[in-house]
């Protein structure tokens, strides 16, 4: 385990979504700009969505994605931001909702309780995004101080290229004012 002292500690969620393979790049932009990383994953997440053991070599720690039992020693330190990306439409929902069924939604539940800056990248497809649900549940994050970027659908350009997800971009969530 990597413990740096003074650095401020950032935890990445990360969803069941396309763009879950490029996280690395997330972790490696926040250690550029001096954070220490941890990674939680939805279970969902864990089913190929992102190479583990590559985030794992980047972060230095493992990937969390099961409840710890009581006696298991806490692996990352307390939270001083959290990034949420990319956040899909179920967890999305389950946060706004409050159903902390697993550890990924539980701890950005606990991180908004504890007044923990909360940045969310969404990536949700086009007819998701219209259902009422997400709507009411996007209004509900931002009331509840969570930084909202603009969400992400890959959907196709006219040209036929797909836009890049914009990792960087929560990070700049977590530094503006």
């Amino acid at each position: 385990m990597i413990e740096q002292a003074g650095k401020p500690f950032l935890y990445v969620v990360v969803c069941a979504a396309g763009t879950a393979a490029g996280v690395g790049e997330l972790v490696a932009a926040a250690r550029e700009r001096d954070w220490e990383v941890g990674v939680i994953a939805t279970p969902a997440a864990m089913n190929g969505f992102f190479d583990t053991e590559a985030v794992e070599a980047l972060t230095g720690r493992p990937v969390r994605s099961a409840w710890r039992t009581p006696a298991d020693p806490r692996p990352f330190p307390p939270p001083d931001a959290v990034v949420v990306a990319p956040v899909t439409f179920n967890t999305l929902n389950k946060w706004a909702a409050g159903l902390a069924d697993t550890l990924a939604v539980a701890t950005l539940c606990e991180a908004s309780g504890l007044g923990v800056p909360v940045a969310a990248l969404p990536c949700v497809a086009d007819a998701l995004a219209v259902h009422p649900a997400y709507r009411q549940s996007l209004a509900r994050l931002r009331e509840m101080g969570v930084r909202v970027g603009e969400p992400y659908t890959g959907e196709p350009r006219p040209d036929g290229t797909r836009p890049k997800f914009g990792w960087h971009r929560a990070l700049d969530l977590l530094a503006a004012p």
